[in-house]
């Protein structure tokens, strides 16, 4: 690992975090010299990657961050294959759709679909929530090696268990379906689709947003959800859904 590499990362990990810090908050942060903080900061502002606050002492990311996010968006084959059908899964259910990967312990929102009804709704790209408190991120975990140690807790129906999220998961290995009520966001719930690529390895999921007042799911929504996900499944090159962990 180079080490100032590795440095300039966390920085922005930092800034991504907290949004503003100065250089004395970035260096007890990283554990680290104002100095050698100082140094790495003023490189990233050079590239536009950070910039500082007029007539403060404050630092956060620049706009060469959206231009990187923006290029990596756009050259990512799962959401480019997935666009045009979140488009007619948000149009055949009536609710919002996201498709997100896996980043850590979270998921990351790559695309999102409002709602078709003409309501004012906020972007959601680029937002994360833990994976394992989401409908989307379930459909993964299903998948893949399952979290260790205790889980965050967002709302009081979060599962917080290791062995309960297991248990959980496991009608979604041979479903590809995953469910959550009310888990990251009260008032909040979900179904999602795992979506595979050619190699049969989990790659993302794509899912719509269901007001829990409106829950449970219909089965013509979960049905479309699985559509939507077999479809990009599909397009992705796998012949296979789902695809069980055993043969990823």
């Amino acid at each position: 690992m180079i080490q100032s590499v590795d440095r300039a990362v966390r920085i922005l990990f930092a800034l991504q975090g907290a949004r503003r810090m100065t250089l004395s908050e970035l260096a007890a942060e990283l554990g680290l010299a104002s100095t050698t903080v100082h140094g790495i900061v003023r490189t990233l502002a050079t590239h536009g990657v950070v910039v500082q606050e007029h007539g403060g002492g404050r630092y956060q990311l620049g706009p060469a961050v959206l231009r990187m996010g923006n290029v990596y968006l756009d050259t990512l084959d799962l959401r480019s294959r997935a666009l045009t059908w979140a488009h007619e899964l948000a149009k055949t259910t009536g609710f919002a759709v996201r498709v997100g990967v896996l980043f850590g312990g979270d998921v990351v929102i790559i695309h999102h679909e409002p709602r078709p009804d003409g309501s004012r709704q906020m972007p959601e790209v680029g937002i994360e929530i833990p994976s394992h408190t989401s409908a989307l991120g379930k459909a993964m975990l299903a998948f893949l090696d399952h979290p260790e140690g205790p889980l965050r807790s967002m709302t009081g129906e979060t599962i917080t268990s290791t062995d309960a999220l297991r248990d959980h998961l496991a009608p979604t290995i041979t479903s590809g379906i995953a469910r959550e009520c009310d888990e990251a966001v009260l008032g909040e719930s979900g179904v999602a689709g795992a979506i595979f690529d050619r190699a049969g390895v989990v790659v993302g999921a794509v899912g719509v947003v269901i007001p829990t007042p409106d829950w449970p799911a219909s089965e013509a929504t979960v049905e479309a959800v699985r559509t939507a996900a077999r479809t990009v499944t599909r397009e992705l090159g796998s012949n296979q859904w789902p695809v069980p962990p055993t043969t990823a």
